[in-house]
């Protein structure tokens, strides 16, 4: 169940009308991004920060891995906007039938440190 319901989440994403997204969401939804520090609450709000965002194109997402269980999922997905090639991994609690509570890391890519260089073979995507 909550696999399907992530699934449409990120396919209603993919429509970029962001209001229509906001209605997987739970009354009561929470966001936090730890790595900024960023918090909102309530389905408004979280369609207003996506509607907000500067862009250049409309907003892809292509949900690379899922794993979900009854009440929670985390989802891998690229995020691009056909300039920017982002990548957001995000934990899902679920309640009631709906996400209640999202906390979603935005990875930045960098370059291997060279020392790991001898016991590593760098690739641009997974090779399984």
């Amino acid at each position: 169940m909550s696999a399907q319901l992530i699934s449409d989440f990120w396919a209603a994403m993919g429509t970029n009308d962001f209001g229509h997204a906001s209605t997987f969401l739970h009354a009561q939804y929470e966001y936090f991004m730890p790595q900024t520090g960023e918090y909102l609450r309530g389905r408004d709000a979280f369609a207003a920060l996506n509607s907000g965002f500067p862009a250049e194109g409309l907003w892809q997402f292509n949900v690379v891995r899922l794993v979900a269980g009854d009440h929670d999922a985390v989802s891998d997905v690229e995020v691009s906007d056909g300039t920017r090639h982002d990548r957001a991994v995000t934990f899902h609690t679920i309640e009631d039938g709906l996400i209640r509570r999202q906390v979603e890391y935005w990875p930045d890519p960098y370059p291997a440190p060279a020392w790991r260089a001898p016991f590593v073979t760098v690739l641009d995507k997974p090779p399984f």
